[in-house]
């Protein structure tokens, strides 16, 4: 079955057991699923219930759609995350961005934990995504193109929504959460980064890395849905402190960051 027939038996299969009409989709990366619990009258859809669509399988992504309503706006969250480097092809990959915009969705909010690769950043510290850098070597959009769902060479100049950026900064000023700016370089993993790798991404203009984010924006701008980026920085990337890396570490620190992160997002959405 190819991805767009699954894709049309997912859409069919939600809109038969979800009648509500979600105009924001959360994209929740690794320890950041909490925020999916704040949603209030919510519908739960596990991923394995829902027809052709992948299923998680990393420690820290639930695997479940979680429709509802979140500061007063209708929602839908991706309680976990589907990666490259589980196997799954780019297609499938970003798949639920595909299905969001088929549901109704207008605007996407794509969140991850990341290394800090600016060595001004500290483990803790929200930055919101002014640009990426494609480092994994392929593209979602590669292969034929529907027309009636994006065009052929889209334009990536402004990947991240400028007014929905504005509105972040808006937030973090006036709830004093301070937010750093950045550029986020998506790598395929599953392995960390080594310390050269990383000095050729700061050289190369990186201020955070990670496993994820690049392939679903470019298919949300490809679907014409407008994109807001947040990374969480977990961890500082692989040489800056003389330590190992771990997902353990990723998960402690999301933790610790908890509230500040869905004070912030909270009231985005609200503003959307």
């Amino acid at each position: 079955m190819s991805t767009l027939e699954k894709l049309k038996q997912a859409e069919k299969y939600l809109k038969e057991k979800i009648s509500r009409k979600p105009k924001v989709g959360l994209i929740l990366g690794s320890g950041l699923g909490v925020l999916a619990d704040e949603i209030s009258e919510a519908i739960v859809i596990p991923y394995q219930d829902i027809p052709g669509f992948p299923t998680s399988t990393v420690a820290g992504h639930k695997g479940q759609l979680v429709f509802g309503n979140l500061e007063g706006t209708e929602v839908v969250a991706m309680q976990g995350r589907f990666h490259y480097y589980e196997g799954y092809s780019m297609e499938l990959v970003t798949m639920p961005v595909r299905l969001m915009k088929s549901i109704g969705v207008e605007s996407v909010i794509v969140t991850n934990a990341a290394g800090g690769v600016n060595e001004a950043f500290k483990p803790g510290d929200l930055m919101l995504i002014q640009d990426h850098i494609n480092m994994f070597g392929t593209n979602p959009l590669i292969g034929p193109n529907d027309e009636e769902v994006g065009v052929r060479f889209p334009d990536m100049s402004k990947a991240y929504t400028p007014e929905l950026f504005e509105i972040g900064k808006e937030v973090s000023n006036e709830l004093r959460i301070p937010v750093k700016e950045g550029v986020y370089v998506g790598n395929t993993g599953p392995t960390y980064e080594t310390p050269a790798e990383i000095r050729m991404l700061r050289t190369l203009g990186g201020d955070a890395v990670g496993m994820s984010t690049v392939p679903e924006v470019i298919v949300a701008r490809h679907s014409g849905l407008k994109v807001l980026g947040i990374s969480c920085i977990s961890n500082m990337a692989a040489g800056i402190l003389d330590q190992p890396l771990t997902h353990e570490e990723v998960m402690e620190t999301t933790e610790r960051v908890k509230s500040q992160f869905l004070s912030f997002v909270k009231e985005i959405v609200k503003r959307l």
